[in-house]
């Protein structure tokens, strides 16, 4: 299953591919221990390992594509977030989520949503930092 949507962000894209890609700012955000960077081909994890995958394509401040490991499928799940500018201060963040296990999807859904870039969306617009 796959899921896409978009959502601004009152941020500009260098701030938001931060908050994507830099460890510290992700542990402000999620509340939790991350081990991340912006580095094609380098392992990550997220939520104390609840998200583990690689990242495979990196475009400082405009798109991260990321391998997601299930343990019950062949191939990885895919996921693509691109940071489009959007006026003065604001970006659109596309997320694309491919190659869900379908046992896993309203979690993931949700997930991302209220807990991944909703977080994001707070952390910059509540002005939590």
């Amino acid at each position: 299953m796959d899921i896409k949507f978009y959502t601004d962000i009152q941020a500009e894209p260098e701030e938001i591919f931060l908050a994507l890609t830099n460890p510290f700012t992700i542990e402000l955000w999620s509340g939790n221990k991350a081990v991340m960077d912006d580095k094609e081909g380098t392992e990550f994890s997220l939520w104390d390992g609840d998200i583990v995958g690689k990242n495979i394509k990196v475009i400082q401040n405009k798109e991260l594509v990321q391998e997601w490991y299930f343990d019950n499928l062949d191939e990885p799940s895919l996921v693509t977030i691109k940071l489009h500018p959007k006026g003065a201060e604001s970006t659109s963040v596309e997320v694309r989520h491919t190659n869900i296990p379908d046992e896993a999807y309203e979690n993931i859904n949700e997930g991302w949503r209220e807990f991944y870039i909703g977080a994001i969306k707070s952390f910059f617009e509540e002005d939590l930092f």
